[in-house]
């Protein structure tokens, strides 16, 4: 078994709570308030931005060129979320320039741009790789049933190129990390991260 797919068995109980999340199901029945909806993007965005300079830090700390390329190809698929953020945001009037980064957002980000400027690309590939596999996860779980405003979020994440990205950063993570205390207490915080970040969503960032 590579060593992707044994961290991500190991935080097997994290993958299933995010996916009972009533956030989660929220959004893939449509029944998640929009206000609740509205605040995640505008957190969500913050976090992308924070998701590419993490990239970029670890593209600067690539040793070699087929790790700064497979970096620099996952910062361009980070691009493609920011616009699906962007759409929401000019259909539903959020405002993403005057966003007040929520404690769950800042813990998160704050986590990933220390490892990326502090850790070695292993690290940080262990710390970025959750968000990842998580996000394909829910999508390809929830499309078979997902229904109403909120379909395309779940379309994003359950599309194949999606998939492809989560891929291509578990292949660098089996290439440049070993199985270490340090890598592995880096993936199961990310997967704790997120879903206290859905924990947030459902709960405090339409206040935001």
């Amino acid at each position: 078994m590579s060593l992707s797919a044994r961290l991500w068995a190991d935080n097997a109980d994290l993958a299933a709570a995010a996916l009972e999340h009533p956030f989660v199901t929220g959004v893939a029945d449509g029944t998640l308030p929009r206000g609740r909806f509205a605040g995640y993007v505008a957190q969500d965005a913050f976090f992308l931005e924070a998701f590419a300079r993490a990239y970029a830090l670890g593209v600067a700390h690539s040793r070699d060129r087929a790790t700064l390329e497979a970096l620099a190809d996952l910062l361009a698929g980070v691009r493609e979320e920011l616009r699906l953020h962007d759409g929401y945001a000019a259909r539903w009037g959020i405002d993403l320039t005057a966003v007040a980064p929520a404690p769950a957002t800042l813990a998160y980000t704050e986590f990933l741009l220390a490892t990326a400027a502090l850790g070695d690309v292993g690290e940080l590939c262990a710390a970025m790789t959750p968000c990842m596999r998580l996000y394909a996860h829910l999508g390809r779980a929830l499309v078979p049933r997902a229904t109403g405003p909120y379909r395309e979020w779940v379309d994003t994440y359950a599309d194949p190129a999606f998939e492809e990205l989560a891929a291509t950063l578990e292949a660098l993570l089996d290439r440049v990390a070993v199985d270490t205390p340090a890598v592995r207490r880096a993936y199961r915080r990310a997967m704790e991260l997120e879903l206290g970040f859905f924990t947030a969503a459902w709960s405090t960032f339409a206040d935001q």
